[in-house]
């Protein structure tokens, strides 16, 4: 039975609200500044700032500073203790784990009930919502959608009542009951911890279903994807399941896996959405099928604010609301969010592609970048330029990472990848070539960097073997379906260990 056409009234509404905003984002954004200064205005952190006599985002922006985790951490570890009225109105029993500060400990981000509802599960509406308002002929309610997720962690000593873990672990495991009879799979299976038993569990669960959506990281999708496949005997995923319509994908870039997608489904039904789901909040959903841009969502619980990228390592840097960035810039994305965030620089950074309507592509994160030498090398620059080369040599990647080698007495810097295909080049060194050209081509600092060779060699590549970054994933106790690789760092924390589990 298809019950899109029954259930597609409730979701309408939801593109109807994003066209009120899209006109007006600076009241939207105004208004959820308001709700939730006073929302909050009782709690610990409102009275220290004396949320109660702020009256206006000017006031706002004098009076909070920017609070970045290692701040916020010990106002987080008293909510996770029981302690009520913190950051946030009320108890808080969810938070989400997320990757690890300067200080080398994990980040536990605050999951609180208005969270979850206004923003989390508000964005997941929004993207459903989006999807149908593109494709009108959508069938997904006919079948069942395939949320692949994390699980919870055990790495605290936690009140009774008090879960920590992936994010997509708690969305799961809090998720309307009604929503699991148009999912799979079951709470138990999704919320399972060792993925080499998670894995074959997953295929089990789904592979005789009738599946028509697909949700997770493009990444980790592929690997049970083709587990599938070689589970039915079958070409491509639709010979397994043919009503299968789109993959509502996040997490990392889709440009260096697009290639692999496409060869393992047809071409002709399957259909692509990008997200952008953070610990921290919903925050975009692409809504144009020939525009990769993501739609900022502005009535979600979340106030957002932009660092120009000059500006980042200032300790007093120049901060705009979104009635003040500018087209064409990447900027630090600031969050205040009803999780209890309060200015808070996420990590990530965002290239504002239009402002009628705010619509932007994640550019990176600010700590996953390149610029040992001056050359500012982006991880959308990395991702644009590994994709390019893949589709020209015929080649395909399916994990790479890359790190500065310093200048030594008889040679220059140069930048050295990692990178595990799941198709080789026939010519390493011609994909190395190439890469390195169109690095050029995509960040003209590189470009004038690596000019005639003067300050910096070209880029050197080894190859991965198959499944050393899994390996890396399961050693830093990081393996499933919610973790990532770091693509680019300016130092090499990162690549050092995995070149060694590569030998």
């Amino acid at each position: 039975m298809n019950l899109t056409p029954i259930v597609q009234p409730y979701f309408s509404h939801r593109v109807k609200a994003s066209l009120r905003w899209i006109k007006d984002g600076a009241t939207a954004q105004r208004e959820q500044l308001t709700w939730m200064l006073n929302r909050a205005k009782n709690t610990l952190w409102g009275n220290q700032y004396n949320f109660n006599t702020i009256s206006a985002y000017e006031q706002f922006a004098r009076r909070v500073p920017i609070t970045p985790y290692e701040e916020l951490r010990p106002y987080v570890m008293r909510m996770i203790n029981g302690e009520r009225d913190v950051l946030w109105p009320g108890i808080t029993r969810n938070f989400a784990q997320s990757s690890g500060t300067s200080d080398g400990k994990s980040k536990y981000i605050p999951i609180t009930a208005d969270s979850f509802k206004r923003c989390h599960y508000q964005g997941g509406t929004d993207v459903v919502a989006h999807y149908l308002n593109l494709y009108p002929d959508s069938r997904m309610f006919s079948g069942k959608g395939f949320i692949l997720g994390g699980s919870f962690g055990n790495e605290l000593s936690l009140p009774k009542g008090v879960v920590v873990g992936d994010l997509s672990a708690n969305l799961i495991d809090n998720i309307n009951p009604l929503v699991n009879l148009v999912r799979v799979p079951s709470k138990e299976i999704a919320l399972m911890e060792d993925w080499t038993k998670k894995l074959p569990a997953l295929v089990k669960a789904s592979i005789n279903q009738n599946i028509t959506n697909i949700s997770g990281v493009p990444s980790w999708f592929l690997t049970v994807l083709k587990e599938v496949i070689a589970k039915a005997g079958a070409s491509t995923i639709h010979d397994v399941w043919p009503n299968l319509e789109v993959f509502f994908h996040g997490g990392i870039s889709f440009k260096p896996y697009r290639e692999q997608y496409h060869a393992i489904t047809d071409p002709a039904k399957m259909r692509y959405l990008e997200t952008y789901n953070a610990s921290e909040g919903f925050f975009a959903v692409q809504n144009a099928i020939d525009d990769p841009a993501m739609l900022l969502l502005l009535d979600v619980g979340v106030f957002y604010e932009f660092i120009p990228l000059d500006e980042i390592d200032n300790p007093h840097p120049k901060i705009l609301p979104i009635w003040k960035v500018e087209p064409g810039k990447v900027y630090a994305l600031v969050i205040t969010a009803c999780n209890g965030l309060w200015r808070y620089p996420i990590g990530d950074t965002v290239k504002i592609e239009s402002v009628e309507p705010l619509k932007i592509t994640i550019a990176g994160r600010t700590k996953h970048f390149i610029n040992a030498f001056g050359e500012e090398l982006m991880v959308h620059n990395s991702d644009a330029a590994i994709a390019k080369a893949c589709d020209e040599l015929d080649c395909a990647v399916l994990n790479y990472t890359a790190a500065p080698v310093y200048a030594g007495d008889h040679s220059r810097g140069r930048h050295e990848w990692l990178i595990e295909f799941a198709r080789q080049p026939q010519n390493l060194a011609q994909f190395a070539s190439r890469l390195d050209a169109l690095l050029q081509q995509e960040n003209s600092d590189y470009q004038a960097k690596r000019y005639n060779s003067i300050f910096l060699d070209p880029l050197s590549i080894v190859v991965a073997r198959t499944g050393v970054f899994d390996d890396w994933l399961a050693s830093t106790g990081k393996l499933g379906g919610q973790r990532k690789v770091p693509r680019l760092s300016n130092d090499r924390r990162f690549l050092d260990p995995l070149l060694n589990m590569n030998k």
